[in-house]
């Protein structure tokens, strides 16, 4: 009970923390996003689903103030490190937050 109280805690902190990032990048370069960011996405998500092959979970990227922010759910931990390895090889070091969940994780 205290494992998952703490996951809800730490999953509020976390929607809190994007949330101020969302804010600043709004202010920063509008509804449209800052110059570059739909094109990071793009093409992270290019690149991962070229990799994922028989991967059955879901992932997503969104490219904020150029900082990459990799969130859903996968079923194993390699699965999640492989979206992230590939993710910080395709946006050419900028800043990776993830945020993906392991469903193996979540059933214990």
């Amino acid at each position: 009970m205290k494992r998952c109280i703490a996951s809800l805690v730490l999953g509020l902190l976390l929607a809190q923390l994007c949330a101020c990032t969302a804010y600043e990048a709004y202010r920063k370069c509008g509804f449209a996003g800052c110059p570059g960011d739909r094109e990071i996405a793009t093409q992270i998500e290019a690149r991962c689903a070229g990799r994922r092959g028989s991967a059955s979970g879901t992932s997503q990227v969104q490219s904020l103030d150029h900082v990459v922010y990799l969130y859903g759910l996968v079923d194993t931990d390699p699965e999640r490190v492989r979206v992230e390895e590939v993710a910080s090889r395709a946006s050419g070091g900028l800043k990776i937050v993830d945020s993906i969940a392991v469903r193996a994780s979540i059933i214990r």
